[in-house]
């Protein structure tokens, strides 16, 4: 895998846990510790610099052989062919195993439905995957079938020009029609499995955000990511002072109106076919769950 640097003077495990899509920085330091990132043929540190204008080898590791059972699960196709399939995830399925959800998750729908067709640069846990959604938002979510599709939306991710748009349902009112969040994000300084707009350990993060529909004491609003953080539409709308409806992590604590999860819908996806170059539009309509709360605002 080849990255570019931009520009100079940014410490290399830095630099790459912002450029390997959902990599963090201890993963990046021990991709270097490892010898795996070069340039010229040299390894490298991580307290290295970047260079402007370098162009840096990243050698990711092997595959291992999968440990997780296919299973039979109800999968909403959206779009398939022999490169890649879009999802559309329903609200409470789990993307990938982790403690507690070993055998329910989508990874292993999907290892059923395409047999030995996934991708497997992202490894053992998570074969396919290109990106991710929280297991409470629902919506659209690409899967690679082979590392030739994966490597090719990976690098759309990079540069921003794979474009994925939300619906959310937001607390308060705005007075601008739409604006956007430039904020970065990293790990809550005190609760480490929150996230939080923060200067410290953090990595670029913005949101463009449009109103919708306003709905009294709440907003329907479209969210277009330019980059792609964990929880970033969450914490984004929450710092600016407008949580999500149902969201008891990043906003109230209780349930509201009988959410007790995030109303938010992954509604479009736009991006270039890795095979064709054919640009590609996909979307989904709202879950009718998402509706029941819209239709019980607007009475």
């Amino acid at each position: 895998m080849k990255i570019k640097a931009e520009s100079g003077g940014l410490r290399l495990d830095v630099f790459l846990s912002e450029q390997l899509e959902h990599s963090s920085r201890s993963a990046a330091q021990k991709l270097l510790e490892a010898g795996a990132v070069t340039l010229d043929g040299k390894p490298l540190r991580k307290r290295d610099k970047t260079v402007a204008g370098a162009v840096y080898s990243v050698e990711l590791p092997e595959v291992k052989e999968l440990s997780i059972e296919a299973k039979e699960l109800p999968l909403d196709i959206v779009y398939e062919d022999a490169d890649l399939l879009v999802i559309n995830k329903p609200k409470g399925l789990v993307v990938h195993p982790a403690p507690g959800h070993w055998d329910d998750t989508l990874v292993n729908a999907l290892m059923f439905h395409c047999r030995d067709s996934l991708s497997g640069i992202n490894g053992e846990l998570r074969p396919g995957i290109v990106h991710r959604i929280d297991k409470d938002t629902s919506g659209l979510l690409i899967v690679a079938k082979n590392d030739f599709a994966h490597q090719a939306l990976a690098e759309q991710l990079q540069d921003h020009s794979l474009s994925r748009t939300y619906e959310a349902i937001v607390k308060g009112g705005f007075r601008e029609d739409e604006g956007t969040v430039n904020a970065p994000i990293g790990r809550h300084p005190v609760d480490r499995k929150k996230m939080a707009v923060t200067e410290k350990n953090s990595r670029p993060a913005v949101t463009h955000w449009r109103v919708l529909e306003r709905l009294g004491q709440y907003t329907l609003v479209e969210c277009r990511l330019e980059t792609g953080r964990t929880h970033q539409i969450r914490v984004h709308m929450a710092h600016i002072r407008h949580p999500l409806l149902g969201d008891t992590v990043y906003g109230s604590p209780r349930p509201e109106l009988g959410q007790d999860s995030q109303c938010l819908h992954a509604r479009q996806l736009r991006f270039r076919h890795p095979r064709t170059g054919e640009e590609m539009t996909v979307s989904c309509p709202r879950p009718d769950w998402f509706e029941a709360v819209l239709e019980k605002l607007r009475k």
